[in-house]
């Protein structure tokens, strides 16, 4: 095992020189789009990028800049490999500090090996594990963003999902508080993606985001009930050995409802993947992360009136006040009673 010191330096030196090899792979888009060489569907898709790119900036006032206006292809299925960990019995993610994000409830490797080391040295600590392949992450406005082959051929409407989530990062970035970016962040892409649909979609495009709607709502549901009763589990007065008993049948049985939930999704395995590395409480956190507060976010745009630009502004204020300021005004939106009116 290498000192604290010396694990720090390697790995910053690969953070480094993976972000190092995705500019250098990266051309611009409209040379792309004219090279010969450059396979039709790729071309196509490339196309649909623009037009996606021009109206986040457009439609959705997300930075008019050079992200997303270049690309490149890496040879691999995805650019980074996020590593989420948590205590055996605690759903409270570990967090890692860096220079200029802050302290955020994961940690990114370029390489997929590096991340199952890293995982691998936090499981023989103790701790629950999760390695989750990213195709896209954000730069935060301080470099020009590419599009990548890691996301480039989804469907349409998540590429347009992707582009308007990482943008966003680029609109209110918060130092240590992960949960807080994450859930604006899904706030404005889903926002994004209902105007995208409804200027530019298709009745298979409104009849998709329905269900994508649908099953992410059932997910979500699911992965909360049982955060809920993880909670009470991990709050009880049980043994550690009994405690570990009860939490392995209840991550069995949250198993066992996903496969029934999938029945009922007409065998739709988008989250497959997900449950496929035995979830533990990691799992859990990496969920919660991107999700928690998106209700209250969108509750807010919905007091704004739709307006894009003062949401925007409301949010920066927002994050210019302390921590525990900002995270009871956001639980005073969230309320219940919140949700129902944003739904009104």
């Amino acid at each position: 095992m290498l000192p604290s010191g010396c694990a720090s330096i390697e790995y910053y030196l690969q953070a480094m020189g993976g972000q190092l090899e995705v500019w250098q792979r990266a051309s611009a888009i409209d040379g792309v789009i004219g090279d010969a060489d450059t396979a039709p569907a790729l071309r196509e898709k490339l196309r649909r990028v623009l037009a996606i790119r021009e109206f986040a900036s457009r439609e959705l006032r997300l930075p008019d800049n050079a992200s997303y206006r270049r690309y490149a292809d890496l040879g691999r299925p995805y650019v980074v490999w996020n590593v989420f960990a948590a205590p055996e019995f605690s759903l409270e993610p570990v967090q890692w500090c860096f220079p200029i994000a802050g302290c955020v409830g994961y940690r990114g490797y370029f390489a997929e090996a590096d991340a199952g080391r890293f995982a691998a040295h936090l499981a023989a600590e103790g701790r629950d594990v999760f390695v989750n392949g990213v195709p896209a992450y954000s730069t935060l406005g301080w470099f020009a963003d590419p599009v990548l082959n890691t996301f480039v051929h989804f469907p349409e409407l998540q590429v347009a999902r992707l582009i308007f989530h990482e943008l966003a990062h680029q609109v209110v970035y918060v130092r240590d508080d992960t949960m807080f970016n994450e859930s604006f962040a899904v706030a404005v892409e889903r926002e994004g993606l209902r105007r995208w649909i409804a200027r530019h979609g298709t009745e298979a495009d409104r009849n998709l985001f329905r269900l994508m709607t649908e099953r992410r709502t059932g997910f979500l549901r699911l992965i909360e009930s049982y955060r809920e009763r993880l909670d009470a589990l991990y709050r009880s007065p049980l043994s550690p050995q009994s405690m570990r008993e009860q939490k392995a049948r209840v991550f069995a049985e949250m198993e066992a409802d996903y496969r029934r939930l999938r029945t009922e999704w007409g065998d739709f395995g988008g989250y497959d993947r997900w449950f496929a590395q035995n979830p533990n409480n990691a799992h859990l956190v990496s969920v919660a992360i991107y999700t928690q507060m998106v209700p209250a976010f969108e509750a807010l745009l919905k007091r704004e009136g739709g307006d894009l630009g003062k949401f925007y502004d409301t949010v920066r204020e927002l994050a210019a006040r302390p921590r525990a300021e900002r995270e009871a005004q956001l639980k005073s939106l969230s309320s219940p009673q919140a949700r129902a009116r944003a739904l009104l």
